[in-house]
């Protein structure tokens, strides 16, 4: 959802781009080297000429149900991914000076009411834990002399895609409701916003370490439930999704919709990042038009 619009800014800016890939992509102007995270395979070649890293790669969280197994895959896709691109710049020597990844506000773990910021420390639970061992593995790019940027990434909006279309399902048929309490705080990020971070970090020599990739106001899951609704021109009920229904149908899944991260973005604005979309019906008025 993200990458292909970053390849597209970087091109408009005059970058030159290729990717890694677990198969051949035909992207104009962009060459294609494959990898393969699980047999620790990768094509070196892709370190050529380059200088800057931007990490994408993971296993979707929300695909599947959170067994022990897909647990590990999340986990492993991440910080495996991680030590293989290091793995590959010690081996060819590569000229690397920024490693710009992403990581999440699930960092924090559920905060209830308190402003998250960058010296927060992380939280529990699974979200918790899978971005500590990610930021872990993507911190070790330091004993090369790079420069890392970690973009703690909220809930992206885009429209008919990621987080945005599933909590657009429901109101769309007449039965969306707030989530459990509703009161949790929901951080979230249009993508316009989201690519220019990352290319304002590729120019940016100046940013450097951790940053809440959100918008500066976030809102409650009720007020996230109601504005999209109010897009949609559909009600909301008035009762919310009982929070145990929702752990009996998604099972530890349910974690990820009931973290409350009420972030802080004062970090990235005082590096003079512009947002586009601060208010949220700003966004999604853009989103739908």
């Amino acid at each position: 959802m993200v990458g292909r619009k970053i390849i597209n800014a970087l091109q408009q800016a005059g970058h030159t781009v290729a990717i890694l890939s677990r198969k051949n992509n035909n992207i104009p102007g962009v060459k294609t080297y494959i990898w393969d995270v699980d047999q620790e395979k990768i094509d070196i070649r892709c370190m050529d000429s380059t200088d800057t890293i931007i990490h994408l790669a993971g296993e979707n969280i929300a695909s599947k149900k959170w067994t022990a197994k897909r647990k590990k895959q999340i986990i492993d896709s991440r910080v495996l991914s991680t030590r293989l691109l290091y793995k590959a710049i010690k081996e060819t020597n590569a000229a690397i000076n920024t490693f710009i990844s992403a990581s999440a506000v699930g960092y924090y773990g559920d905060c209830g009411e308190e402003i998250l910021t960058e010296n927060s420390p992380p939280g529990f639970g699974f979200m918790a834990e899978c971005c500590k061992e990610w930021e872990e593995a993507i911190d070790k790019g330091k004993s090369y002399g790079i420069r890392i940027v970690k973009f703690r990434i909220g809930v992206v909006l885009a429209k008919g895609e990621g987080a945005l279309a599933s909590l657009k399902k429901p109101i769309k048929f007449f039965v969306g409701a707030p989530l459990g309490s509703g009161k949790q705080w929901v951080p979230w990020v249009h993508i316009d916003d989201i690519v220019a971070m990352f290319t304002h970090a590729v120019d940016n020599s100046l940013l450097a370490g951790a940053y809440n990739a959100c918008a500066p106001f976030p809102v409650t899951n009720a007020t996230l439930t109601k504005s999209i609704a109010r897009q949609l021109h559909r009600p909301v009920w008035p009762f919310n999704v009982p929070e145990n229904i929702l752990k009996i149908i998604l099972g530890e899944m349910s974690e990820v919709i009931f973290l409350s991260t009420n972030t802080s973005a004062q970090k990235l604005l005082s590096a003079d990042f512009k947002f586009k979309y601060t208010q949220l019906q700003q966004a999604l008025s853009d989103i739908y038009g």
